[in-house]
């Protein structure tokens, strides 16, 4: 049998695909026989032939998978020992690895309990005097732990013993390189204090990773990857020595000579790790070394007679999609100023980034000045307030004459950094419409509508800047209607027609009803390209439909009811028409803002379009399985054995050694994410006609919320709590008993979901999401949110844990030494913060005046003069809300909040006064007796804001606090003169509305 066996592989090795054919079949016989594995031992053991001894070894390894729990135990005894002792003989590497995976399969289904040989055998071999031996033992381990890390708990002191031993062999590479692979498949495995075994690894296995470089860098490469799972799981332990793991990926990505791979992964490692630790970053003093590090990356120029692929005349689609896929330093060093603006505060970013930043915008070298303008880019999200209140005017203006710039690599860069500013800087930035509108025109006038590559990033910016614009987009609108109609009806070129559809888009959200003189025009365009069906007519096509969604929010029920039915056929027949993930994304978006103009009246389609989105949801279309080199011997996988069914695992697929990874496909990302938001908002406006197919929505939605995609948890978050929300709509327009039981049920899977969430996701933008849809929750549904003492503590506890940066997205602080915070963290804290007001109300003041104790010094503390504007707007904002809410029980805090707002009324920042007004009004209403003592000191200071401000919100909140107090106590009040405050008031918003 062994013979027949080992003639069959060596003929699946032939070229000719007829001997192929038939060796495949006889080879479908053959393991019919009872003898086969055996055999297939006998073929390993003793095969001249290497290739045929790696053929056998994963042919068995296959055959393993689906037959070892039925095997004779004494069968499955005699192969472990065949497997040892042939791995310890065979010299071919490519066959001890198939071995080694044979190795890890019988461990996964055995535990080492049951074979104790294996472990005993992995610490001789590891632990030999010969050094190919100790390779031996660590591939064998390394590949049993890639499989089944779990079965090795009890021996992970044992082995990481072992790996300080087999680190210190500097001149063996490929142990080196599987001791690296082994820690890290055994990092997630450790919990609690086991933890600290791996902190005696870190600074040997930089060395490691140094040498594995000299070596072999494309090893190397792989082994970067500790780092990366070491900060995902036990980021504690690599702080400790933050500041050598920094500088070595810092020494990695200036060396030229590596690979581009090796430095991306470097870079890759160091913004891992500004986003996990920031503020250690910040205290061991390393920004200005990563900054010195990361320009001059950014600056590099491509070689020569070459130019970067974002800077090329054609954005071809496939190209683009190519070029995705090649990593390349620089890119990933604009990356790394990105999350720096993200995560650190601008005081402390600023001071160190300028002095770099500068000279490059003001360079002869077209490559630096576009390393500036990138840096300006990237910086407007995270530093958003920053800007605006300091620097936005001289940045604008830089762009600004950049986008005239003689060299195209510049003025490419300045519209990104424009396009960048109008998303991120708004409402500010729409106040320079009429300095930027025209340089955008003039640009578009002038570019080439061949270089598509160009042409897109000049209508990014314009997209980004008119999309905000509101009513300030009136007098450019003519101009704007005239280019875009123009472009859809007389160009050929498919690229400029599907830039102008979106461009459309954007101008629809800047202009809503302002564009309605130009409706049946753009109704017109876009039924010519939505109808038809050629091919590659097709990214039209999508865009048009896009933009048809964008329409019907924008233009609303009046404009589009006569026209719904049409645009909802219309949505469902290119769907069952063309077999495209983008088309049903744009599909999705269109079938919800018909719901809003639709109500109940879409549930005839409901059935349909529900249908059609939970079949998205559950599809694994986009889904690419990457294989090892091992996947053409995939031989069994159609086998139709009803025995061997019955026996696989349904976990096998995942722990296929030869399944190397799965990718899933942007387009089918965003499926997923159109679908689960669009059954939110076709939920809240369809109402019970929505219901039937809540159920099965919901529980499918539900599911996402464990997605590996942020974008498609923010989307199945913010769906549950519209479910949520759809149903007390309903409650409250028919109350009954089963309707409230389905609120209940709802509640009591979503909030704790919810809490959940924004403790454990690790993403910040994610968080938001969810506390943003708590709040809406709480806002809507009130009391039912909060079913008892123990849920208000929990949701007490999750608010309270942001404030104080202890969830997992967050760098919690090592101390209280500097207050300073990044903008990003602030706007999160202010989601946070938003939900107190709002479960005071769900509960009531009295109740909810003790856990307001809680919340009081927390929100105090961001009112000091050392914190951001942001913070003390955000702070005494909340303050003032929370006093509404609290009603009466505000009288246990008058003390420390008076002193608190007094402070927010001197403020400089129009919007912290503001808010400071309002709370010292809703005060003097709720604050109790001990208030009413300090009415003149409180009208002493609202008559100074009066003679001091101008903004008018600041004055209309002066009128408002007056007010409430008359109401509360008029003897308090001295009416006349408060007359003559109000007159100079109504003198002052009419001088500025003259203005």
């Amino acid at each position: 049998m062994a013979n027949i066996l080992e003639a069959i592989l060596t003929s699946l090795l032939q070229p000719d695909n007829a001997v192929i054919q038939q060796a495949t079949a006889q080879l479908k016989e053959a393991v019919k026989d009872p003898l086969f594995i055996p055999a297939l031992c006998d073929v390993l053991r003793g095969a001249q032939d290497p290739q045929i001894r790696q053929f056998a070894a994963v042919v068995l390894r296959r055959r393993l998978i689906k037959r070892w729990k039925v095997m004779p135990v004494e069968q499955q005894t005699s192969v472990k020992s065949l497997l040892l002792e042939a791995i310890a003989k065979e010299p071919e590497h490519k066959v001890r690895y198939a071995v080694a995976q044979i190795a890890a399969v019988i461990v996964r289904n055995e535990k080492l309990e049951r074979w104790p040989q294996f472990i005993q055998f992995v610490l001789q071999a590891s632990r030999s005097n010969v050094p190919e031996q100790r390779q031996v033992g660590l591939l064998l381990l390394r590949c049993a732990l890639d499989l089944a890390p779990g079965t090795f708990r009890p021996h992970f002191p044992d082995l990481i013993k072992l790996f300080n031993q087999t680190l210190a062999d500097l001149q063996n590479g490929p142990l080196l390189f599987y001791t690296v692979q082994s820690i890290t498949s055994i990092v997630p495995e450790l919990v609690g204090n086991e933890t600290n075994l791996l902190r005696s690894l870190i600074p040997k296995l930089v060395i490691t990773i140094k040498q594995l470089i000299q070596i072999n860098e494309v090893q190397a490469c792989e082994a970067m990857e500790v780092f990366d799972e070491l900060m995902e799981s036990e980021v504690s332990v690599i702080v400790h020595y933050l500041s050598e793991v920094i500088h070595f990926c810092l020494e990695i990505a200036v060396n030229k000579s590596l690979s581009d791979n090796l430095r991306v992964k470097a870079l890759y490692c160091i913004r891992f790790l500004i986003k996990l630790k920031s503020k250690s970053i910040l205290k061991q003093k390393l920004l200005p070394q990563i900054l010195n590090a990361i320009f001059p990356i950014m600056c590099a120029e491509p070689p020569p007679g070459q130019l970067d692929p974002e800077d090329e005349d054609d954005d071809d689609d496939e190209l683009l999609e190519d070029e995705s896929e090649i990593q390349r330093p620089k890119n990933y060093a604009v990356q790394v100023i990105d999350i720096l603006a993200l995560h650190l505060p601008p005081e402390k970013l600023f001071p160190q980034l300028t002095p770099l930043m500068e000279p490059c915008l003001l360079s002869s070298n077209p490559y630096e000045r576009k390393a500036g303008l990138m840096c300006l880019a990237v910086l407007s999200e995270g530093c958003a307030d920053h800007i605006r209140n300091k620097h936005l005017q001289s940045m604008l203006q830089l762009v600004c004459q950049a986008i005239t710039d003689e060299n195209h690599v510049v003025r490419n860069a300045a519209l990104y950094a424009l396009g960048q500013f109008s998303e991120h800087l708004q409402p500010e930035i729409s106040n320079y419409s009429d300095s930027v509108l025209p340089l955008l025109f003039e640009y578009l006038s002038r570019v080439d509508p061949s270089y598509t590559a160009h042409l897109t990033k000049a209508y990014y910016a314009l997209e980004n800047f008119v999309e905000n614009l509101g009513s300030k987009i009136e007098p450019y609108l003519p101009t704007l209607m005239e280019r875009i109609l123009g472009s859809l009806s007389n160009s050929d070129n498919v690229r400029l027609k599907e830039l102008s559809v979106s461009a459309l888009g954007a101008i629809a959200n800047g202009a809503e009803q302002l564009l309605c003189p130009y409706f049946s025009s753009i109704m017109e365009v876009l039924k010519v390209h939505l109808v038809q069906t050629a091919e590659e007519g097709r990214p039209v096509q999508i865009q048009c439909l896009e933009t048809l969604g964008v329409l019907v929010y924008t233009l609303g029920k009046e404009t589009f009811l006569p026209l719904a039915e049409d645009c909802c056929h219309l949505g469902l027949n290119l769907c069952d028409r063309i077999d495209d993930p983008n088309i049903r994304s744009c599909a999705y978006s269109l079938f919800s803002a018909l719901s809003e103009v639709m109500e109940e009246n879409i549930s005839h389609h409901l059935e349909k379009i529900t249908t059609m989105m939970l079949m998205s949801l559950k599809s694994t279309e986009g889904i690419v399985i990457q294989y090892t080199e091992n996947h053409s011997f995939l031989l069994f996988d159609d086998e139709a054995d009803e025995e061997d069914v019955a026996i696989h695992d349904e976990d096998e697929e995942e722990g296929d050694p030869d399944i190397e990874g799965f990718i899933v496909k942007n387009a089918f990302v965003d499926e997923k994410e159109a679908a689960c938001s669009s059954l939110g908002e076709i939920a809240l406006h369809a109402s019970s006609s929505f219901f039937p197919y809540l159920d099965s929505c919901f529980q499918e939605v539900f599911k996402h919320i464990e997605s590996l995609h942020n974008s498609v948890r923010k989307s199945a978050y913010e769906a549950l709590g519209k479910f949520v929300r759809a149903v007390h709509l309903e409650c409250q327009k028919k109350p009954s008993e089963t309707n409230a039981n389905v609120l209940h049920h709802l509640l009591g899977i979503v909030i704790p979901a919810y809490l959940r969430g924004a403790v454990q996701d690790k993403e910040r933008e994610v968080v938001m999401t969810i506390l943003e849809s708590l709040n809406n929750v709480l806002k809507d549904v009130k009391e039912p949110c909060v079913r008892g003492p123990e849920e208000l503590g929990k949701i007490c506890d999750v608010i309270k844990a942001v404030l104080q940066s202890k969830t997992a997205c967050q760098d919690e602080a090592e101390d209280d030494e500097d207050e300073q915070q990044a903008e990003m963290d602030a706007m999160l804290m202010e989601y946070a913060g938003e939900g107190i007001p709002l479960v005071a109300a769900a509960v009531g003041g009295s109740t909810f005046a003790p856990y307001f104790a809680g919340f009081l010094p927390l929100l105090l503390n961001k009112t000091k003069s050392s914190c951001s504007t942001a913070e003390k707007s955000f702070a005494v904002g909340t303050l003032a809300e929370s006093i509404v809410s609290l009603g009466e029980a505000t009288a246990q805090f008058e003390a420390q909040l008076l002193p608190a707002l007094i402070t927010g009324v001197h403020d400089d920042d129009n919007e912290v006064c503001s808010n400071a007004v309002f709370g010292l009004g809703v005060l003097a209403e709720h604050g109790g007796a001990a208030v009413l003592k300090n009415f003149p000191k409180l009208l002493s200071i609202l008559s100074t804001i009066i003679c001091s401000k101008k903004n008018p919100q600041t004055l209309d909140n002066v009128c408002g606090a007056v007010s409430r107090m008359i109401l509360r106590h008029p003897e308090g009040v001295p009416v006349d003169q408060v007359g003559i405050l109000f007159f100079f008031i109504l003198g002052s918003f009419l001088l500025s509305y003259v203005v």
